[in-house]
């Protein structure tokens, strides 16, 4: 069991990342013995989305790693693609256990969506460490979201054990990239700083009404309105901006502590 958690104002360094996600990945949090339960209008409410984002959580990571390995390379970091490629397999873990209820509840896996087919291209492209990571940011924030809405949208027990997992997870996951944000934004020219922040936010506004827009069915199944999902969005965002802008940070060493 993971006993330290650590003060979320620190910078920690990936050998504590790699630690920490390879004991994370040992945990098991739900008891596949409970049977899926859902009534019609549940399905029809959450169906869409389940599927979709089950979709988006499979990918194999192949771009970001590249990405991660040339960053890597440049500051002298070899144990970082390590971190990354645990956080990736534990993505891939989510996607796996959605999968496996959308199997069970007798649906077929989604083969496509608009949302992953435009993100995929998008990031095929993409071999910037620091793009990879603000837009991590942010759909794992919309993740949390909407995970707590799938939670929220049915009696399931067994669907919100899933959700439960995923949400516990993710909180740690934006840790792990704001963390990272913060290093590459602190060595950033003094000038540069704010054309990255004017990215960030371009990048802020399009995902989270793409996010919106897309799932919003399932959304205010769970009870979470637009205005609601907006604000709780913004203050995350906001959030990360704050953390990256604190330069009394030190990074911390000390490895996690397990037993």
């Amino acid at each position: 069991m993971y006993l330290h958690q650590p003060d979320l104002t620190m910078i920690h360094s990936s050998p504590y990342w790699k630690n920490y996600f390879e004991t994370n990945l040992t945990h098991h949090r739900i008891d596949w013995n409970v049977p899926p339960c859902l009534t019609n209008e549940e399905r029809s409410n959450i169906l869409y989305s389940l599927k979709a984002w089950q979709l988006g959580e499979t990918s194999d990571g192949v771009h970001l790693m590249a990405a991660a390995q040339k960053y890597a390379g440049r500051i002298e970091d070899p144990v970082y693609p390590g971190a990354v490629a645990l956080f990736i397999k534990e993505e891939q873990k989510h996607g796996s256990n959605l999968g496996r209820y959308v199997d069970l509840i007798g649906e077929q896996r989604a083969q496509k969506d608009w949302g992953d087919t435009l993100f995929r291209k998008v990031r095929y492209f993409n071999t910037s460490m620091e793009l990879w990571t603000i837009t991590v940011i942010i759909v794992e924030s919309a993740a949390q979201l909407f995970y707590q809405a799938l939670h929220d949208a049915t009696q399931c027990t067994l669907l919100k054990s899933i959700c439960s997992d995923i949400i516990t997870d993710e909180k740690r996951h934006i840790k792990f990239q704001n963390e990272r944000l913060y290093i590459i934004f602190s060595r950033k020219n003094f000038y540069l700083r704010p054309l990255a922040l004017t990215l960030y936010y371009a990048l802020f506004f399009a995902v989270i009404h793409a996010v919106w827009w897309g799932h919003k069915k399932a959304f205010k199944a769970g009870g979470l309105t637009r205005k609601i999902f907006m604000q709780q969005m913004h203050l995350k965002f906001f959030t990360c901006m704050q953390f990256i802008h604190n330069v009394h940070r030190e990074e911390c060493i000390a490895e996690p502590s397990f037993v």
